[in-house]
């Protein structure tokens, strides 16, 4: 008989309460950005007293050895002691408080240092919070996360500061990880902590936002700027949002002080423009061409031009803002994309199809592994995939049952095996296509019907949307391939991941 878990230590009323919001949030948070992370949210309670052992919160079995962090308060006031102090002082921060950051930052790298040897051999990575005292305890808020997808998104280079001395994010990932800790230091630092942190239903989306302003701030500040006043975030999504004489806005905008030696201008502008002048930007976005872009230096557009020669990656001066649709853009730098916005959300440059995710969705789904179907059906979406305005496909067991009840809203056709050229065919105009785990195709441009669930997103679009109530109202096993204009493709199922 495996032993029983151990009992859970209750240090304040709220612990629970507030162990448990923290991990709604951050299953919210991460697993939006890529549900592969596998967010797990653990509560370490390191004693000020060194006679009393170190706990582990919650919850009871979180994995971690508690016995590793004896003495780890002793190493964090040796690191305070040892280590320069990156933040200048400040005249508004009275020398206590000063005091207090110094030694909770010395404790939060002493964590680290211990977590980073206990994940040494392990499949994922522990990430440290800002302690709080409380009770005679520090408590830390430890973030568990998947090594593997980590690894997967390209980054800057890592412990840059702010002008302030706070740490910049070289990463959508990690400006993430900067909101929730602040949301937890926020949460624990009440005078009852934890009694008001609630998961609002927005509440990811609103910091996903302000990781996506964090980000930007980093190439601001290596362009010279302040981060405070360019807010490059806001103005990227504003300009993206404009239209021009009814035409959507493509191309790039490459930032870079002037003179760079990788930028080359075609013709400068006597008198440059403001980016935060959004309609001027945009009426200028209309002369770039694939290999012509507007030529910023974070504050204002100052000539058209073009890249050239070797850049340097080590450098980190020269960024990319693609504008790829109406709404939608991202940043690059070195041609790796470190941020996807859409409809103001930013989001991690995941893969446009993922071949795994589809085939373990099938076989979650409809428990289909027969190697020829699930090629069949990954050639149709594949090609559906390369739709220039997008489109959904929709699979489900009653595929016939549902052409006739949906056929007032749709087009029937003889059922027809889906090739790669007839699935060209019938993608190509508005509405889903409905098919059968076989591949076999009943009805086209169908308008899908479903009840709303509340899980809906209002930054997506109709058909993503419309996909999402429809699968989560079947009654049959169903899965959906949506397909956006900017070529990104969600799989929406009716059968959740365990």
């Amino acid at each position: 008989m495996p032993a029983p878990a151990p009992a859970p230590v209750l240090l304040w009323p709220h612990q629970e309460r507030y162990r448990k919001a923290a991990q709604a949030l951050a299953t919210d948070l991460f697993t939006g950005l890529d549900e592969d992370l596998n967010p797990f949210v653990v509560l370490l309670a390191l004693p000020s007293d060194p006679a009393q052992p170190a706990r582990c919160l919650e919850p009871a079995d979180c994995g971690l050895d508690s016995g590793a962090f004896a003495g780890v308060v002793a190493r964090g006031r040796f690191i305070q002691n040892s280590r320069p102090w990156p933040y200048p002082e400040r005249e508004d921060v009275s020398p206590a408080m000063l005091r207090r950051k110094h030694e909770g930052l010395g404790l939060r790298d002493a964590v680290q240092e211990t977590l980073n040897g206990l994940d040494e051999h392990e499949s994922h990575q522990h990430f440290a919070g800002y302690p709080i005292e409380i009770r005679g305890y520090f408590v830390v808020t430890v973030l568990r996360l998947q090594r593997k997808p980590l690894r997967a998104y390209p980054s800057l280079r890592p412990h840059r500061f702010y002008t302030d001395g706070r740490p910049l994010a070289p990463s959508l990932l990690v400006a993430a990880m900067y909101r929730f800790n602040e949301e937890s230091v926020k949460a624990l630092t009440e005078p009852e902590p934890g009694a008001g942190f609630i998961v609002r239903p927005r509440e990811s989306e609103e910091l996903l936002r302000a990781a996506g302003k964090t980000l930007l701030d980093t190439p601001a500040q290596a362009l010279g700027f302040d981060p405070a006043t360019t807010k490059l975030f806001a103005t990227c999504n504003t300009i993206s949002s404009l239209r021009y004489e009814g035409a959507e806005g493509v191309g790039k905008l490459l930032l870079a002080r002037r003179g760079h030696p990788n930028i080359e201008e075609v013709f400068a502008l006597t008198c440059p423009t403001e980016l935060t002048d959004y309609r001027a930007v945009r009426k200028l976005l209309e002369m770039a061409t694939p290999d012509v872009h507007l030529l910023a230096n974070g504050e204002n557009v100052y000539a058209l031009g073009r890249q050239v020669g070797k850049y340097d990656a080590e450098r980190e001066d020269l960024f990319v803002i693609n504008f790829v649709t109406h709404y939608s853009w991202e940043l690059q730098h070195d041609t790796h994309v470190l941020l996807r916005s859409h409809y103001g959300l930013p989001g991690l440059a995941r893969n446009r199809l993922s071949r795994t995710a589809f085939r373990r969705a099938l076989k979650r789904t409809f428990a289909l592994t027969d190697a020829p179907k699930v090629e069949r059906l990954w050639e149709v979406v594949l090609e559906a995939s390369r739709q220039k305005h997008g489109t959904l496909l929709v699979i489900t067991t009653e595929a016939l049952a549902e052409a006739d009840r949906l056929k007032l809203q749709c087009t029937l056709v003889e059922p027809v095996p889906l090739t790669p050229l007839i699935t060209r065919l019938v993608t190509s105009i508005d509405g889903a296509v409905l098919l059968d785990p076989e591949g076999y195709c009943y009805s086209i441009g169908v308008i899908l019907d479903g009840r709303a669930s509340g899980r809906g997103d209002s930054t997506r679009g109709a058909r993503y949307n419309s996909a999402l109530r429809y699968v989560e109202s079947s009654d049959y096993p169903c899965l959906a391939v949506v397909v956006s204009e900017d070529g990104l493709t969600d799989i929406i199922t009716s059968v959740p991941e365990e």
